[in-house]
């Protein structure tokens, strides 16, 4: 006896259903797979490079216009880079601890391959005194910021590795000094002091996250102090920028003058609401670097004094999510990498704004996440998204924590 068509059809029917109700509750399983910290930090970012995109577009709209009689063209570029940083950085956030701890060599020593590419062949580009980028057809990429990636990683993984050793000054000494230092050479050899400075900092920041004792930090940062000042005096161009701070006049680069003063002048004709979104008149060829180092100026002419405390405010957030994530991870490797990332970005953030408020000397590093700039966003994107992974790694033992325990997952 042969069954019958509709018993078939109808059999079918329950079978779609049950598979549909699988797919729901397995979505809703990786939706609850993800901490608090996880969505907290994701939710910051995106917001951020939302905002940036805006302030982006509303900065550069004249300067587009000028060079390519298309107001949208700095835009259209800046957003190509967030599409790809994007989906990096939800790869990246996939990725376990154990990838970055069996192949952070490879990564490091091609990035300052390239950053070695920029100093002694004709593919490197030399902007505003630096010569810290890498032109590949029509693109110009900036290798230094794939050093900082790989830098953060390679301290996690090493400070991680010698924990119990790092009362020791040798122990120290002898992975950083030459490591870590022979990549920011690289840099310094490029004339950037800017990054240069960042990644100073990102070193001095995972050896104190890491535990090193507080005297050898002192000693390290007095040194790394005093290297700053020779290599700031060894150019004319870097001291006029300090000239400039102080009042003085710039003769190897006077729009730092023009750049700083126009800078103040952006800041207080925004006053307290803004003169609207759009509406700047320092971005009409007044404000140099008006959508890269110095976006902050127009945000504050914009959006006003209301505008730049909300941008504090976003990088006082994003700071808190890391140190929650720090403090949750038991991981060793997961707290010094998480650290170094958010010493750059904190830290970056806190020069750039400075730099715009007249504290310290022009130095070019761009506002993380927020500035013009495709190699950066994508740096700082891939690095949040290490982050990620952390936070997915430490909700997932926590979880299982508890569910050995008897308990409900958090």
């Amino acid at each position: 006896m042969t069954t019958s068509p509709p018993r078939t059809q109808t059999a079918s029917k329950p079978s779609s259903k049950a598979g549909s109700f699988t797919s729901r509750i397995s979505l809703g399983r990786a939706m609850q797979a993800e901490s608090a910290n996880y969505f907290l930090l994701l939710g910051i970012t995106l917001f951020m490079v939302v905002f940036g995109l805006v302030m982006v577009l509303s900065s550069s709209s004249v300067e587009s216009h000028n060079d390519t009689d298309n107001f949208f063209t700095r835009f259209w570029s800046q957003g190509a880079y967030a599409l790809i940083g994007l989906p990096l950085m939800f790869i990246v956030s996939r990725l376990p601890s154990r990838f970055w701890k069996r192949s952070i060599w490879v990564f490091l020593g091609l990035a300052c391959f390239l950053q070695l590419l920029v100093l002694v062949t004709p593919l490197g580009v030399e902007i505003g005194g630096n010569r810290n980028w890498l032109k590949i057809g029509s693109q110009t990429v900036q290798p230094s910021e794939a050093i900082k990636v790989a830098l953060v990683i390679w301290l996690g993984v090493v400070l991680a590795r010698k924990k119990d050793l790092l009362a020791q000054w040798k122990h120290v000494a002898v992975p950083v000094i030459p490591i870590a230092g022979g990549a920011i050479l690289l840099v310094i050899l490029g004339g950037d002091l800017g990054t240069t400075v960042i990644m100073a900092a990102i070193v001095l920041g995972a050896l104190f996250f890491a535990g090193v004792k507080l005297r050898h930090l002192a000693v390290g940062t007095a040194v790394v102090g005093v290297l700053a000042v020779i290599v700031a005096f060894s150019s004319q161009s870097r001291i006029g920028r300090i000239a400039a701070l102080f009042g003085g006049s710039s003769a190897a680069n006077p729009d730092v003058n023009w750049q700083i003063d126009n800078g103040f002048y952006a800041l207080a004709s925004g006053g307290v609401f803004g003169v609207g979104l759009g509406n700047s008149h320092s971005k009409w060829s007044w404000l140099p670097a008006a959508d890269t180092d110095f976006i902050f100026a127009i945000i504050g002419e914009e959006l006003g004094l209301i505008g730049a405390l909300v941008v504090l405010i976003l990088f006082v957030l994003l700071a808190v999510v890391f140190l929650r994530i720090i403090h949750a991870s038991s991981d060793p490797f997961a707290r010094v990498t998480t650290a170094a990332i958010m010493v750059w970005l904190i830290g970056q953030a806190f020069v750039n704004i400075a730099v715009v408020l007249g504290v310290i000397p022009v130095l070019g590093v761009p506002l993380p996440l927020i500035s013009a700039g495709g190699t950066a966003m994508i740096s700082s994107m891939i690095a949040i998204g290490i982050v990620l992974s952390f936070a997915r790694e430490t909700g997932k033992q926590a979880r299982e924590e508890a569910e050995s325990r008897g308990g409900s997952p958090a």
